[in-house]
């Protein structure tokens, strides 16, 4: 579903504030693959996630999708194809807009490539259907703005946008990292369920050790812009936090001095 080969890309080249975010990086996903990343800051994980999304031009190397090179596809192009969230759960909606309204830009957009589209009654109680199933009484506030509703309401709404239309690929950044630790597992556990029912193909950078081995199939560690780490199978389900600390101090010589990754 995912090839990507030799994928580099320096930042502000030839200066004092050269820095080299991903060197010749080579990473193939399966369709169905959920894999975990995590890496100190800098390692080049969001770096990685921009690349694949079209926020930049990477400087060599090639990005496929299902089979497509969408290495210089441009990212509005890749956004009908990509599905992505962030950490902060206000980047997702538009605040003024309904939650009906914010569903109905999504999947018009996504299924027919139109977003000005007229929605149907059947689109309509499709939406207030999956809305259900986040079991947050969504359902029954869809002519609500979006600006109403919590960051974890939103953050779960935005998801949901994400997946109406299966993707081809979901970006998953940091994506619980601004919530409350009760409302993170929420929509966790969220994400899980709807990775798993739609069989997304799917990438989640985190912070969260613990999230990074429960979740997913493989877990990948990033340092220096390099794969250090990939591990999945039975070896991804009996490590433990202390387990891949070692392995990261192991596989780049440092020490993972990142206090978030630690106290997650």
């Amino acid at each position: 579903m995912l090839d990507i080969q030799n994928l580099s890309k320096t930042f502000n080249p030839g200066t004092v504030n050269e820095k080299k975010a991903l060197s010749s990086l080579s990473l193939h996903l399966d369709e169905g693959d959920f894999v975990t990343i995590v890496g100190s800051n800098g390692a080049g994980k969001s770096t990685l996630f921009n690349a694949i999304a079209g926020s930049f031009y990477v400087d060599e190397g090639s990005i496929l999708l299902a089979g497509e090179d969408i290495t210089f596809l441009p990212e509005h192009e890749r956004s009908r194809r990509i599905g992505r969230l962030f950490q902060d759960p206000l980047r997702g909606t538009a605040p003024s807009m309904t939650i009906e309204e914010n569903l109905a830009l999504a999947y018009l957009r996504a299924a027919h490539g139109n977003p000005f589209r007229c929605i149907s009654k059947k689109d309509k109680s499709f939406f207030a259907e999956q809305l259900k199933q986040l079991d947050m009484g969504l359902e029954n506030r869809m002519k609500n703005p979006v600006g109403l509703l919590s960051g974890g309401q939103r953050q779960a709404l935005t998801l949901l946008m994400a997946t109406l239309k299966r993707p081809k690929l979901l970006l998953l950044d940091e994506h619980t990292a601004a919530l409350d630790p009760k409302t993170a597992a929420k929509v966790m556990e969220l994400t899980d369920r709807i990775v798993r029912e739609g069989q997304l193909t799917t990438l989640m950078i985190t912070h969260n050790m613990r999230d990074a081995i429960q979740y997913g199939n493989r877990l990948i560690m990033l340092h220096e812009g390099h794969i250090i780490l990939d591990i999945a199978g039975e070896e991804k389900k009996n490590l433990t936090v202390p387990d891949l600390l070692e392995q990261f101090t192991k596989a780049s010589g440092d020490e993972f001095a990142n206090d978030r990754a630690i106290l997650s």
